[in-house]
């Protein structure tokens, strides 16, 4: 079993349910090709570098999880399959020192995932538009 990392980028035109639910989706998928999924670590509504079709913004969760490297291409074709998926990324982590690095990934998004969210961070992530345009005159 190997070590992975994928970043997966979900449609911002979707309700929260709908994207929690493709997020559980995405981690059948991994779980039903003999995954173990080691933590996970929900990035929030961020916006693009750049606009992918007409979308700005996107939900961006991160999923860290061991499997056999035979599975990663059934779950990359099942990936590209999902209609609700802007964009998804495998890292694959194979040396030692990519391993260890890994595994600091997995402990810091296990600490996060344990602290209360307060809902002051969750809206210092929403950006107002006032301040998008601001930034683009700059």
């Amino acid at each position: 079993m190997r070590h992975y990392e994928n970043l997966v980028i979900v449609k911002p035109t979707l309700t929260a349910e709908e994207i929690q639910a493709n997020i559980s989706a995405i981690e059948e998928v991994i779980t039903s090709n003999g995954g173990e999924i080691a933590a996970r670590d929900a990035m929030g509504m961020r916006k693009l570098a750049y606009p992918l079709g007409k979308n700005e913004r996107g939900y961006f969760h991160v999923i860290y999880y061991s499997v056999a490297p035979a599975a990663i291409n059934e779950i990359e074709r099942r990936f590209r399959i999902n209609e609700d998926l802007l964009r998804f990324v495998t890292i694959k982590y194979d040396t030692n020192r990519e391993v260890i690095a890994w595994n600091q990934l997995v402990q810091k998004a296990q600490k996060k995932a344990t602290q209360p969210v307060s809902e002051t961070k969750v809206e210092e992530v929403v950006i107002p538009a006032a301040l998008e345009e601001n930034d683009d005159e700059e």
